[in-house]
C-alpha cells in the first residue's frame, strides 16, 4: 500500500520562495523535501511564499493553503518587515494570527524567525549594531508569539548570521538574497526542526 505523502507548505517572503538561487532545486522547499525523503517521508510540496511579502500578507497565503489541508507548514518571514520599518509587535501579531489559523486547520507549524539583516554586505558598518538590535527584537517577539499560537520555532538566526557574515559567497549577486550555497546553509540549519515536527506527527498518527 502506498504511503500517504506528507503535505508540506512553505509560506513567507523571498527567502522562503528562493529568490537568488540558481536552480529551483537549490531553494529552501526542495532542500527540505530532500532531507525529509532521506528520512523516509514521501512529500507533497507547495511553495506559497511570495517575494516581497511582509507578515501582514501571511493571511492571504494561509487562505491559499487551507484547501491543501497541509500536515506541516514552514513559515519564514520578517526581512521585509525590517526593511520597511514595520513595528516588531505589529509584524509578530500578524505572524501569530497566521500560526493560529494554520493550527486550527490541523497543520503543524515551524516558524523560522527573521534573518539578521546586519550581515547584508551593503549595510554600513556604523549601522550594523543598530540593525542587529532591531532584528533581535523582532526575532524574539516572533518566537514568543509563534510558540503562544501553538507553533514551534527553529531558532537558527544567530547560527545562520554567523555563517553569512563569514562567507560572502552565501549571498547572491544582488548582495541581499542568499545564493544557492546560502540556501543550502539555511536549509541545513532549519532541517532538524522540520524533521522533528514531521517525525512527531508521524508518531502521533501511528499511536
Amino acid at each position: 500500500m502506498a504511503r500517504t505523502p506528507l503535505r508540506l507548505v512553505i509560506l513567507g517572503d523571498s527567502i522562503a520562495y528562493g529568490t537568488g538561487a540558481l536552480r529551483s532545486a537549490d531553494t529552501l522547499g526542495p532542500r527540505l523535501v530532500a532531507a525529509l525523503t532521506r528520512d523516509g517521508f514521501d512529500v507533497d510540496l507547495h511553495v506559497l511564499a511570495l517575494p516581497g511579502a511582509v507578515s501582514a500578507q501571511l493571511a492571504a497565503q494561509v487562505r491559499r493553503a487551507e484547501p491543501l489541508h497541509a500536515d506541516l507548514a514552514v513559515v519564514l518571514i520578517g526581512a521585509n518587515d525590517l526593511a520597511r520599518f514595520v513595528p516588531a509587535d505589529v509584524a509578530a501579531a500578524d505572524l501569530g494570527s497566521a500560526v493560529r489559523a494554520l493550527r486550527s486547520g490541523g497543520t503543524d507549524v515551524v516558524v523560522v524567525p527573521a534573518p539578521d539583516m546586519s550581515t547584508v554586505p551593503f549595510v554600513p558598518p556604523a549601522f550594523r549594531a543598530v540593525v542587529q538590535a532591531a532584528c533581535a527584537r523582532l526575532q524574539q517577539t516572533q518566537a514568543s508569539v509563534a510558540e503562544a499560537a501553538g507553533g514551534t520555532v527553529a531558532a537558527v538566526s544567530a547560527e545562520v548570521a554567523r555563517a553569512f557574515a563569514a562567507d560572502p559567497a552565501l549571498f547572491c549577486a544582488d548582495r541581499f538574497h542568499p545564493s544557492s550555497a546560502g540556501y543550502e546553509r539555511i536549509a541545513r540549519a532549519v532541517t532538524p526542526a522540520v524533521l522533528a515536527a514531521a517525525r512527531a506527527r508521524r508518531d502521533d498518527a501511528a499511536a
